[in-house]
Order: C-alpha cells, then sequence, then structure tokens
C-alpha cells in the first residue's frame, strides 16, 4: 500500500549551518541516457538518488544496459553504444518524471524496436505533443492519448528519422533535449532554434562525452555523424534543491548558511538573480569548473526583501523554483509581480494556481494570473493546512514558508518529495527548520 505522508512545521526559526544537497537531477537524468549510449564504462559521482532518476535507470537497465549501484552516489554504467540498446520486455514506467518521458521519446523514435512509456497520474496529465509533434516533422511514429499525453507508444523508426530545422515556440529545455537526442539517429542535420536560454546541460554533456555539437547563437545542431565515448562525470548539487534553503535563510532573521558545491550552470541560476534583485544577501564563494559544469559555494545571510517586478528574460532560468520564489515575494516588502510563466500551469500540478490557494489560506494576498502572480508581501503569514496536490516542489516550498509563520503550517501529500530531494526532511531539520514528518499506510497521519 502506498504511503501517504503529511508536513507539519512549527512557526518560527532560523536557519544556520552548511550542508551539501544532493545532486543535480536534470545531470543525473542525462549521465545514465548518453552513459549507456556511450563506448566504454562510464562512472558517476554525486547521482541523485531520487525516484525521478532512478526511473531513468531503470528504463535503461530494461533496455539491457548493465549499471551497477547507486551506491553513495556512484554509479558505473557500461555503455552499449549509439545502437546498442534492446526490446524491453514491458512497458517503460517513468513514474512522476516528465524529464525522462520527453528525453526518452526522442531517443526511442529512432530504435529499431518498439517501445510504451507510461507514468504515474501526474504525469500522465501532463502534454507531451509539445515533444511528439516536432518528432512527428522528423518521421517519428508515436501515438498518444486523445489529450496529447501519456502513454506513449513509439513505433521505432530506425534509419527513417529526417533531421528539421525547428525554432521552438516556447523556451523548454526538455523540448531542445528530446530533438538533439532525436538527431543522433537521424539523416542530415538536426537544429533546434530556442526563443530564450533555457538549461543546456545536454549539450554540455554530449561535449563531455566527446559527441559533437554545434552552436551559432540561440541556434544548436547536431547531427547522426559520431559516436559518445565513455567518461567519469562529477554530478554537481542541485541548484533547484538549493533554492529552497536560499529562500529560507533570505526571510528568517538571524538566518547564516553555507550550501556547498552547487551547479551554477548560467542557464540555471534564475533564482540567484531574482533573490539578490529582491536585496537577498547572498555570495557566491569558491567558482570552480567540475566536469564542464561551473559550481560554487553560496553563502546565504538574511536580509529584508523587497517586492519587484520579476525580468521576463530570467524566467525559463527559474522556472522550476517559482513555487519558493512565491514565498519570498510573500516575506518581501511591497508587491512583487510574475508575468511570462504560463509553463508553470502544466507542471507536476498547475503551479500558479496551488500557490496562490495554498498562499491565500495561510493570509497572503496572492492574485493568479494567466502567465503569473501578483503578491502584496511584507504582511503576516498564518498558519494552517495546505494541500501540494502530489507536487514536490510545492510542499517543499510551503515548508520552508513556515520560518515566517504566525501558526503551524500543516502540508497534506508530500510523498512525492522523494522524486527529487528525498534528504530534504532531514536536511532541513539539520539547518533548523522545526518539521515533523508523518506516515500512514491510508492517508490519515499518525
Amino acid at each position: 500500500m502506498s504511503k501517504s505522508i503529511t508536513f507539519i512545521v512549527q512557526p518560527g526559526g532560523q536557519l544556520r549551518g552548511e550542508a551539501r544537497v544532493p545532486g543535480d537531477k536534470s545531470m543525473s537524468h542525462r549521465s545514465i541516457m548518453l552513459g549507456s549510449l556511450a563506448e566504454g564504462v562510464t562512472h558517476v559521482k554525486g547521482f541523485l538518488e531520487a525516484e525521478d532518476a532512478l526511473a531513468t535507470l531503470q528504463a535503461f537497465r530494461d533496455m539491457g544496459v548493465q549499471i551497477e549501484g547507486p551506491v553513495d552516489g556512484c554509479v558505473t554504467i557500461h555503455g552499449v553504444g549509439k545502437h546498442g540498446l534492446k526490446a524491453p520486455q514491458k512497458e517503460l514506467y517513468l513514474g512522476n518524471s516528465g524529464t525522462s518521458m520527453r528525453l526518452l521519446s526522442g531517443l526511442l523514435a529512432g530504435q529499431p524496436f518498439n517501445t510504451v512509456l507510461t507514468g504515474d497520474k501526474s504525469l500522465s496529465g501532463r502534454p507531451m505533443k509539445r515533444v511528439t509533434e516536432p518528432l512527428a516533422a522528423m518521421g517519428a511514429d508515436i501515438k498518444t492519448t486523445e489529450k496529447g499525453t501519456a502513454p506513449l507508444e513509439i513505433t521505432g523508426r530506425a534509419g527513417r528519422l529526417q533531421g528539421i530545422d525547428y525554432i521552438m515556440p516556447m523556451a523548454s529545455a526538455q523540448v531542445k533535449s528530446c530533438l538533439l537526442l532525436a538527431g543522433m539517429y537521424a539523416q542530415g542535420e538536426t537544429s533546434v532554434t530556442e526563443p530564450a536560454p533555457t538549461r543546456d546541460h545536454t549539450e554540455r554533456m554530449l561535449s563531455g562525452f566527446s559527441y559533437s555539437v554545434k552552436q551559432e547563437g540561440s541556434k544548436i545542431s547536431i547531427s547522426a555523424e559520431g559516436k559518445l565515448t565513455a567518461t567519469d562525470i562529477d554530478v554537481p548539487s542541485d541548484i533547484s534543491s538549493a533554492a529552497f534553503f536560499l529562500v529560507g535563510a533570505s526571510i528568517a532573521p538571524g538566518s547564516d548558511i553555507l550550501l556547498k558545491h552547487v551547479g551554477i550552470n548560467p542557464t540555471r541560476t534564475g533564482v540567484i538573480s531574482i533573490l539578490r534583485l529582491m536585496g537577498a544577501g547572498i555570495d557566491i564563494l569558491n567558482e570552480r569548473v567540475v566536469g564542464g559544469e561551473p559550481v560554487a559555494d553560496l553563502h546565504v545571510v538574511y536580509k529584508p526583501l523587497k517586492g519587484i517586478d520579476i525580468p521576463e528574460e530570467l524566467v525559463p532560468l527559474a522556472i522550476d523554483e517559482f513555487p519558493v520564489l512565491f514565498v519570498a515575494a510573500a516575506c518581501a516588502e511591497g508587491q512583487t509581480r510574475l508575468s511570462g510563466a504560463e509553463e508553470l500551469r502544466v507542471k507536476e500540478s498547475d503551479r500558479i494556481q496551488v500557490m496562490a490557494d495554498g498562499l491565500h489560506l495561510l493570509g497572503v494576498d496572492a492574485q493568479p494570473t494567466a502567465d503569473g502572480m501578483v503578491i502584496q508581501g511584507g504582511g503576516k503569514i498564518g498558519g494552517g493546512v495546505v494541500v501540494s496536490h502530489g507536487d514536490h516542489r510545492i510542499a517543499m516550498a510551503f515548508a520552508i514558508a513556515g520560518l515566517r509563520a504566525s501558526a503551524p503550517i500543516t502540508i497534506i501529500d508530500c510523498a512525492n518529495v522523494n522524486t527529487s530531494f528525498p534528504e530534504f526532511k532531514n536536511l532541513a531539520k539539520t539547518l533548523g527548520l522545526a518539521l515533523i514528518c508523518e506516515e500512514s499506510a491510508d492517508g490519515k497521519g499518525s
């Protein structure tokens, strides 16, 4: 029977100390995918042992790849080469992981076998036409439900995909990565032009595996010429996970934390830029490059925040961090306005509506708009019972809100925190958040 998890946060407190949050989720996914297709043995350190990344790992095991681990974040992948995957014996179940489903759809479209990709209830409601339509233009054969959602039935079209020149209608690293992976199996050149920069881990990691990727401005191109050569990968800490503590220390008076070895890829640092514009005291220390990715230690001390209009060019660079940034806005003096973020409505939940509802319940003036939110900050955050709708980032954001609340906050439906950040509970408690986690088999707390 599946467990129901409830978070109960006592009000107040501060965050102090140092921590290393778990490895980056995006890079953990891609290390398994590219390591599996490489020639030779790839060693990964810092792999995120959470449900989403483990779903990708299991999918490649199901396609005949020998993978050892993970043990303490270490994984050894015995690559089968670009054309060495085997037909899985059953459907590939990807749990809650949109990254796994969207990237694999591109990779599997050019294989010599058929596959079916399925997921949990949340993933089965997320839009997949954004990848299946451009893939169809390349000659892929992928069936979705009438709503354009999973399960995805992929008929392998080995040798029959054609490269396309795709101008993306919206900024999405998952769509870009999906098409680049399909391009490794397509005739001619596949190029993707993005309307705004998005995370570039796929391009960087392809280069790390010695696969040629061309970049001219906002256009990225790839072809089927080339092979992946095994390499060693050291995955930095996930800035999306660090974001909860960046905000927590920024809103709780007396806080002073050091987060170590955090990935500061410039396509991911929107959360730091936005918090600094609000007046946060964040210092970037000890900058270095590890395995082609920039890494640093982040020192955060409490400083009062002020409301801002969030610059639209920063939105794609912080798309996963907005749930907790809304909490920062609630604690900031004055109005914070977000626009250009309609993508948030089709994440694990409708993050605009769910956050607005929860903040409203806690006494915050938060008005949702079609593509963002307007928050009047500086008032009191009260207590109450909020529902995360099974969305891990919503659950963790409301837990952090407890630092500035005047009464306890109870957060229902937190089991999916395990999809991205199973250590959140312990790390938050170690740094000073008064968090109690209740598990029950029947959803009734214990």
